[in-house]
């Protein structure tokens, strides 16, 4: 009796040291879901567009080709995300129409707040702050303001990439009011409303 038992105990275990490891071969393997992609943290990099004076035309002659650098930081809180930005930009010289003349816009920085919805690695955005734009003289115009401090209203989309790099659209109005400037026609103070359409690259660290 002991020996039947001893033997059927015995055909047992190599039966499970046969079959275990078949078995398990037969388990589906075990899926991770990859995480979600993070838009929180700091973030630098560069842009480059358009800074133009009317629509809907952003390439006439009377524009100015512009560049620049940002720097920011994200935080994001389920799909929403709130961030805030500073930026400096060459402008080109675009110009705008005064009283007797025109002026030209050459160089701007800007503190920005900014807010969006992120769908996993696209984020859509809007942004707004206050715009510090530097003018200068240009046709029939003796001297302008130089720096003046005007606000900002904008919106765009970016897309991340791995390894930290992600890619922008952005539009931006700038509206400066009371720009003072003096031509053959006297003093006056004009409000400038200024356009400028950029993409730009991001490297998010």
């Amino acid at each position: 009796m002991f020996s039947q038992a001893k033997i059927v105990l015995t055909a047992g275990a190599i039966a499970f040291c046969l079959l275990g490891p078949a078995m398990a071969a037969d388990l589906p393997p075990t899926y991770n879901e990859p995480p979600a992609f993070q838009w929180s943290g700091a973030y630098v990099g560069v842009h480059g567009g358009t800074a133009f004076t009317k629509m809907p035309n952003p390439f006439a002659g009377r524009n100015g080709f512009s560049g620049g650098v940002q720097a920011g930081y994200n935080q994001q809180m389920g799909p929403a995300v709130l961030g805030a930005e500073i930026e400096g930009s060459y402008l080109g010289g675009a110009e705008h129409s005064v009283q007797g003349g025109k002026i030209k816009e050459k160089w701007r920085g800007a503190a920005k707040a900014k807010a969006g919805l992120s769908f996993d690695q696209t984020l859509l955005f809007g942004t707004g702050g206050v715009a510090l734009t530097k003018f200068d003289k240009g046709d029939n115009v003796s001297s302008s303001d130089g720096w003046k401090v005007g606000y900002l209203l904008g919106a765009g989309i970016e897309q991340g990439f791995a390894g930290g790099l992600s890619a922008k659209v952005e539009y931006d109005y700038v509206r400066t009011p009371g720009v003072e400037t003096t031509s053959t026609l006297g003093k006056s103070k004009t409000a400038i409303g200024s356009h400028e359409l950029k993409a730009g690259i991001n490297y998010r660290f």
